[in-house]
């Protein structure tokens, strides 16, 4: 086979990467957009510039590197955002902090000292204030199995079924059950957009200091701590050697491109990395990186196609969204919980963190993460001795 076509496994590999990167977590993205002030079309730009942002990065760094780099868009991120305060200024004010993130995420990739940094935040910490963002979003489905049964049941229902045989694909599962819910609750008629591929729309961006705070930093965080830390550790864990820094600027200078459009963060993938990078990718190691190459085409074509998905998720069953959204984010949710209460010498700190987190407070324009980080270091700092964390 020529060396510039990938092997038929890599493109079986790379499709089903692709579909289970996308269709998991796309609900999350809607919602975590929607919640910090996005219209509906600003919303299906949002996901369009995500998907095209994370696929053609994943192309460029995967041939450029020769290692399966799998990119992704950054799920613990969005739903921070899904549980975050809408700003005042509007969606304009969220992609400010977007572009922050970005400049952020850039920096910890020219820069070591930066992410250096990122990484002396005590894994604990960073688990707990993740963990406290996803438990008001894991209750959701379980708050809709009272007030509408007849639409989270049946999403819950295949999720836990289908997730008995394959965790991979019960997320990818529950979309379809809710696709057929939708078409049920709209008489098998669903009305398209006028125009199939719609572009996305620039947003101006508005800096404001509190939304950089209070949401740019917490998504450089949990991104970092979350993604890009842990996705460089899984292509190491197969042998690969990962240029981290390049790593690190490539999808910073794709989070800063994209965030005007209305792109959250793109980031190192974990999960999905693992997929390409181990043997059912391909038994050479050294050809696993088309598998990431393929993924990041089909990751394009799914996202040219954000306005029909909207579309369909704006005509879905009252809280059709927020139950998908919660069913895709118990997983992360049980290992983000338990990588935090498991260090019992920082089981306090943690434990703070969390419920810091949880309370959704607000306090001097800073935002419940922010204080979940503080008051957790501080007591982390205060308790854990530095040869016992």
């Amino acid at each position: 086979m020529s060396r510039y076509l990938p092997p038929l496994q890599t493109v079986s590999t790379g499709f089903v990467v692709a579909v289970v990167g996308f269709f998991s977590s796309f609900p999350i993205v809607l919602q975590g957009v929607k919640a910090v002030g996005a219209t509906e079309a600003q919303a299906a730009g949002a996901v369009l510039a995500a998907a095209l942002s994370m696929g053609i990065t994943g192309i460029l760094l995967s041939l450029l590197t020769r290692l399966p780099s799998s990119v992704a868009w950054s799920t613990p991120g969005v739903a921070l955002l899904a549980v975050s305060t809408a700003p005042v200024a509007g969606f304009e004010t969220a992609v400010g902090a977007f572009l922050f993130a970005g400049a952020l995420t850039l920096l910890s990739g020219l820069f070591r000292p930066l992410s250096r940094l990122a990484m002396a935040i005590p894994v604990p910490i960073a688990q707990a204030m993740l963990a406290g963002v996803l438990v008001w979003l894991c209750i959701e489905p379980f708050k809709a199995l009272a007030e509408v049964p007849q639409t989270a049941l049946p999403i819950i229902a295949v999720w836990f079924i289908v997730g008995r045989f394959s965790r991979m694909f019960a997320v990818p599962a529950a979309v379809m059950a809710a696709l057929t819910l939708t078409l049920i609750h709209n008489g098998f008629t669903l009305p398209m957009p006028e125009r199939m591929i719609q572009p996305a729309s620039f947003v101006m961006p508005d800096f404001s200091l509190e939304a950089m705070i209070g949401i740019g930093l917490p998504l450089y965080i949990v991104t970092m701590a979350t993604q890009n830390i842990p996705g460089l550790a899984v292509l190491r864990s197969f042998g690969y050697q990962p240029p981290a820094q390049r790593l690190l600027s490539g999808v910073g200078l794709a989070s800063l491109l994209s965030a005007p459009f209305g792109s959250p963060a793109t980031c190192i993938a974990a999960i999905t990395a693992v997929m390409c990078s181990n043997e059912d990718s391909h038994p050479d190691p050294a050809q696993r990186y088309w598998s990431a190459v393929v993924a990041g085409g089909f990751y394009c074509i799914f996202g040219l196609f954000a306005a029909v998905i909207t579309t369909v998720a704006i005509l879905a069953p009252p809280q059709t969204l927020a139950t998908l959204a919660g069913v895709a984010l118990l997983g992360v949710f049980a290992n983000s919980t338990a990588a935090a209460l498991e260090p019992v010498k920082s089981r306090d700190a943690a434990v703070i963190t969390f419920l810091v987190t949880a309370s959704g407070m607000t306090l001097i324009g800073l935002s419940a993460a922010v204080w979940g980080l503080l008051l957790g270091g501080i007591v982390h700092a205060l308790t854990v001795k530095p040869d016992s964390a």
